[in-house]
């Protein structure tokens, strides 16, 4: 149903009330026209409620919950401040009323200011044993990081059904990424517009649940920090390819996974004398060598291969080698006169 349809039928019945009103307590308006002067002001009354609508249209249920919570705070310290005696000194009525008008304005202002500006976190402080988990809301919480947004291979996982739940993406990593992408540096821009285009596109797929959450800790200074924080906020799984970040939060408590961990760990292994086939797309270091890559980008370098740059060739894996930036493998060209097969992993 549109809204403004609801909001049409909420007139009428206010109308209709006032004339209803008008009719039953005639003495209430003193008017000739009753029932006609009914009918405006239940009108009135409708337009009044409709228009307060349009101006809290940006008000959320988050908003309105936190704003109750602090009004009833403050009032009820107000109140524990105006029945301490404190001002039982004050003998003129009017003064006294003044006072306490002044009390419990400034103290109910005050908590809704504290309270619009506090998050779940501060609030678990008040209610340390008590945790509000909607019943319609995913347990599986995945809290994205800058990196992993735009390495862009969460699409690609999502999109399996290896991993499962709702994504969430903070309000101060979609800033990062937007300060990227209006960067001078070529680089940057590029790779902020890659993250907000990748991030877009997981939000049009139906099957994706994506969320951008609001919160915000002003007492962090670094994006990182924040992260962490909001991971343990929520409790939820932090996805990272930063790997000083992943340690960090790892040892803070947060589960983390580190997509090139992830990417590693599915690679094929690779034994010495597996024949594989590739393409030689350069030369290598030493004499003679030739560099070429596999489908998950494991550089291989093939001995005696030099001449062979543009070429699909076939190789036997003689060693592999774990370096920091990933697995090297030396290999061989194969003999041609072998009847052994050989796995295409080009």
């Amino acid at each position: 149903m549109n809204m403004w349809t609801i909001r049409i039928l909420f007139l009428s019945l206010c109308t209709m009330g006032g004339y209803a009103i008008s009719q039953v307590r005639p003495e209430s308006i003193q008017w000739p026209s009753s029932g006609f002067l009914g009918c405006v002001i239940g009108a009135g009354f409708g337009w009044l409620l409709i228009a307060l609508d349009e101006m809290l249209k940006g008000f959320s249920l988050r908003a309105f919950s936190a704003t109750t919570f602090g009004l009833v705070l403050g009032t009820v310290v107000a109140k524990l401040i105006d029945s301490s005696g404190l001002f039982e000194y004050v003998e003129t009525p009017p003064t006294r009323w003044i006072i306490r008008l002044c009390l419990f304005l400034s103290f109910g202002y005050i908590g809704i200011v504290l309270a619009m500006r506090s998050n779940k976190e501060d609030f678990s402080l008040l209610i340390p044993y008590v945790r509000f988990v909607p019943r319609n809301e995913p347990v599986n919480l995945l809290l994205l990081d800058t990196s992993v947004i735009i390495d862009g291979r969460i699409v690609e996982l999502q999109a399996t059904g290896i991993i499962d739940g709702l994504l969430v993406v903070p309000r101060f990593v979609l800033s990062e990424l937007q300060q990227l992408a209006d960067s001078h540096d070529a680089l940057k821009r590029e790779r902020g517009k890659r993250g907000l285009d990748l991030l877009k596109t997981l939000q049009d797929n139906p099957k994706v649940s994506v969320r951008i959450h609001e919160g915000d800790f002003p007492q962090e200074k670094g994006v990182d920090g924040k992260l962490i924080r909001l991971a343990q906020n929520l409790n939820a799984r932090l996805y990272t390819n930063d790997s000083n970040l992943a340690r960090i939060a790892t040892l803070q408590g947060v589960t983390t996974v580190n997509l090139h961990e992830v990417a590693r760990s599915l690679r094929a292994s690779l034994v010495p004398g597996e024949p594989i086939l590739l393409r030689i797309s350069k030369e290598g270091r030493d004499k003679g060598q030739g560099v070429g890559y596999l489908a998950d980008g494991t550089m291989v370098v093939v001995k005696d291969a030099q001449h062979l740059v543009g070429h699909e060739v076939e190789a036997r894996v003689q060693s592999t080698i774990q370096t920091g930036s990933g697995l090297m493998v030396f290999a061989e060209l194969r003999d041609k006169g072998a009847d052994t097969g050989f796995i295409s992993r080009a």
